[in-house]
């Protein structure tokens, strides 16, 4: 496998952090040198701090999604050194969200007329001005956002986002469109109304790595 930036991305509750520690673990069976990171990189620099205060609901719930995006297009700023280094030394690089999460959860924010103006310029600030890098692959994990919404609930206290069921089902139509859109890899977790288990949706990433 060559050297390239893997996106996992999906709803709250889909998964994604699961799903990024089995890849990893095969990953290693397989001896394919690699890393993961997490966005937000909570904790680590001033910009993720503030996103914690914003999920936090500190800024209230109105906050101008143009203004948040710019934190978090910060978070990933300061880590594209360290992702461009990964990969030179040949490394797969898999990210744990990326800037289509900025797409999907700050666009739900925003009335519908207004969302593809906002997603053209998320691009433009990510890959043009900031210039990060792409992704060679981005993987949806696929899941209701009713049962997305109720894996949240039970798992630990939730943010703005998480809490709003609207919210979920608003940035879950955005990631289908921009999955069709961009040509991403999607992982249906779903089974006759159910989540599927963690094992059985791992055998479905790894399969898209092995083609």
């Amino acid at each position: 496998m060559k050297a390239s930036l893997i996106a996992i991305e999906g709803i709250d509750g889909s998964g994604k952090t699961t799903q990024v520690n089995l890849v990893a673990q095969y990953l290693t069976r397989q001896n394919i040198p690699h890393q993961v990171i997490n966005f937000p990189r909570y904790g680590e620099n001033i910009y993720a701090g503030l996103i914690t205060r914003y999920l936090a609901g500190k800024f209230g719930s109105n906050v101008n999604p143009y203004l948040i995006a710019l934190a978090y297009a910060g978070d990933r700023f300061l880590a594209k050194p360290l992702i461009e280094s990964w990969l030179q030394e040949g490394k797969v690089v898999l990210a744990n969200r990326y800037v289509s999460s900025s797409k999907a959860h700050l666009g739900a924010n925003l009335p519908e007329d207004k969302k593809e103006e906002f997603l053209s310029w998320l691009e433009k600030l990510e890959y043009q001005t900031n210039q990060m890098p792409k992704p060679g692959l981005t993987i949806l994990l696929k899941v209701d956002p009713a049962v997305g919404q109720s894996n949240v609930l039970k798992d630990h206290p939730v943010d703005i986002h998480e809490k709003n069921e609207e919210h979920g089902q608003i940035s879950a139509q955005i990631y289908d469109e921009l999955a069709q859109l961009e040509g991403w890899k999607v992982v249906d977790c779903m089974e006759n109304g159910k989540m599927r288990k963690q094992e059985e949706i791992s055998k479905m990433v790894i399969e898209i790595f092995r083609i």
